[in-house]
């Protein structure tokens, strides 16, 4: 609340600050309180440069029809297999489906939160901590480069030998959907190998060294070679959010890393399947 708010209750500086929200049922709701935790009525005295807080009932959002798969649950630790198309965080248009909502509703797991971030079209491996003195020391292994990543795509067949690694400078602007590659010293670094061939298309097994964002799509892609599936590269579709089909043909495949707290060797593999396409046209 404003030092130089003119309100004389805390309920008339909320209708002038939101003038949509039904206070009125808020309040009867008993859901405002204040920094103290203590009940906001129709009585309480506007406070200057305190705070108050309400809970705001997320939009309605379409629900993701897959599943998330639990690898493991212990020490700690929940990892799981993400499917395509749920974020794993609540950000922008997506909080309930989310993989952090879904397993803190799910699994009675309030305190459960990623300690790295995958695409929401990406699938695969997502490790998560569900007590807080966990996360800095597994987040901490992600921010140093200390676990090993590999990743799957299926995408169009590429001329030349491989294996081989793949290096650009990588710019991503806050506030834009799609990242670029431009000239200057490289931040990102992607060793990619051949799995697999079917006609016009590759199982490529990718194995990124570092973590900017959409890497691997801009690798793969400046090779001539983009993710089926993919909406963003080369060029930016719009696509039906209701619409689960085709997705991104990418899969975050395994993590492997020595245990922080215990020096223990861990691995951890995605029991998910790429999809080859049936019909293809490059």
């Amino acid at each position: 609340m404003p030092a130089d708010g003119t309100a004389g209750t805390v309920v008339e500086f909320l209708t002038a600050a939101c003038p949509d929200e039904d206070w009125s049922a808020r309040l009867a709701a008993r859901e405002v309180v204040d920094e103290h935790g203590r009940v906001v009525d129709a009585t309480t005295a506007y406070q200057p440069t305190r705070f108050v807080y309400f809970y705001r009932e997320p939009a309605p959002e379409v629900p993701v029809p897959f599943g998330i798969d639990v690898l493991y649950r212990g020490d700690g630790l929940v990892v799981v297999d993400k499917p395509h198309f749920l974020s794993t965080i609540p950000r922008g248009a997506h909080i309930r489906e989310t993989v952090t909502v879904r397993l803190r509703r799910d699994l009675d797991l309030p305190d459960l939160v990623p300690v790295h971030r995958l695409d929401r079209m990406t699938a695969g491996v997502l490790l998560c901590t569900t007590d807080p003195a966990l996360r800095r020391p597994y987040q901490e292994l992600f921010e140093r480069q200390r676990v090993t990543k590999v990743y799957e795509a299926i995408a169009p067949v590429v001329p030349g030998a491989f294996p081989r690694t793949v290096r650009s400078r990588i710019r991503k602007v806050h506030g834009e959907l799609t990242a670029t590659e431009e000239a200057g010293q490289p931040n990102s670094e992607t060793r990619i190998e051949v799995v697999e061939r079917r006609g016009d298309l590759a199982r490529y097994r990718l194995h990124p060294r570092t973590g900017r964002t959409h890497q691997l799509r801009l690798h793969l892609n400046s090779l001539g070679a983009p993710i089926v599936g993919d909406n963003f590269y080369p060029e930016f579709r719009r696509r039906d959010p209701h619409d689960f089909t085709d997705p991104l043909q990418l899969l975050a495949r395994s993590l492997a890393f020595d245990d922080p707290i215990t020096g223990t060797p861990r691995r951890f593999e995605s029991r998910r399947v790429l999809e080859w396409p049936t019909t293809f046209t490059s």
